[in-house]
């Protein structure tokens, strides 16, 4: 068997009147999300640089840039389901995601397991090749003050 590790990182500033997405799922807020060109999914776009990174094949701004009208306001799974019936991406099997939200707010331990689902949704396998965790970076930098959320992921393919 051959193996393949990417890793990859994202971060969305924090901004009134958007929605919030972590990995594929709606979070409520009150009445914010994350700016971004697309739906601005951190956890879904740290995924995307993380197989991209496994393969050699960039990142995702090369992929999807932000000065592409065909990606505004883009749903991130789409952007996923793009990657992931690539050629070159799809002879790759998933053998295991670890990902970590980081994120002042909101709690997101009641949402964890559907945002697990979700993922093993889209990667068509087991929830437990899937790991999502969440952490505070408590009240420290950007994202302790509650202007952004960041996202890590991490991922073994094989083939």
């Amino acid at each position: 068997m051959e193996f393949r590790l990417g890793q990859g990182y994202d971060l969305h500033r924090i901004s009134a009147g958007r929605r919030l997405f972590l990995g594929g799922r709606e979070i409520p807020t009150p009445g914010w999300g994350l700016l971004g060109h697309s739906d601005a999914d951190v956890l879904l776009h740290a995924i995307i640089d993380s197989l991209l990174g496994a393969l050699a094949l960039g990142d995702i701004g090369q992929w999807f840039p932000d000065t592409d009208q065909r990606w505004l306001n883009a749903d991130s799974k789409e952007l996923l389901q793009t990657v992931l019936t690539d050629t070159r991406v799809k002879s790759w099997q998933l053998q295991n995601l670890d990902s970590t939200i980081i994120a002042q707010a909101p709690k997101l331990s009641p949402h964890i397991l559907s945002i697990r689902q979700s993922l093993a949704e889209l990667f068509a396998c087991e929830l437990e090749r899937i790991s999502v965790k969440a952490k505070s970076n408590e009240q420290l930098d950007a994202v302790g003050r509650q202007e952004a959320i960041a996202a890590q992921a991490v991922v073994l393919l094989a083939r």
